[in-house]
């Protein structure tokens, strides 16, 4: 009588140390490319590796001068419609198997993100410059 414990077969415990070798095997390799890489990379140091490069012309301004958030704002609203895209995609494959309810799921998910697209643009995130 087990009284709910569930037996385990003999393989069981082999099962962790096939995981445990796996585990210490990429560890080493991992290891061991670092240090081969850290030995034979080049590490003479110069005057022109220490100039700031930007797009092959010298810096107008100050280097560390942070970039006016209007940018990453505009990034993070191509990355939302980018990835409704995403989402489009595999609901048009499979489109009219879901019938009238994947339509209105969709077009509820398209409204929120045009509210979002309106919101943005009323409020000039979308003006580059």
């Amino acid at each position: 009588m087990t009284l709910g414990l569930i037996q385990q077969g003999p393989g069981y415990g082999a099962a962790y140390l096939y995981v445990g070798i796996f585990l210490l095997l990429v560890s080493g390799f991992v290891a061991t490319v670092l240090v081969i890489a850290r030995l034979i990379a080049p590490s003479r140091s110069s005057n022109t590796k220490g100039q700031i490069y930007e797009t092959g012309e010298a810096t107008v301004t100050d280097t560390w001068r942070p970039f006016p958030v209007r940018y990453y704002v505009f990034a993070l609203l191509f990355l939302i419609f980018d990835v409704e895209a995403a989402f489009l995609y595999p609901w048009a494959v499979v489109y009219s198997e879901l019938g009238v309810y994947g339509f209105v799921e969709m077009t509820i998910f398209v409204l929120i993100l045009v509210v979002g697209l309106a919101y943005a643009w009323k409020k000039g995130a979308l003006k580059w410059v």
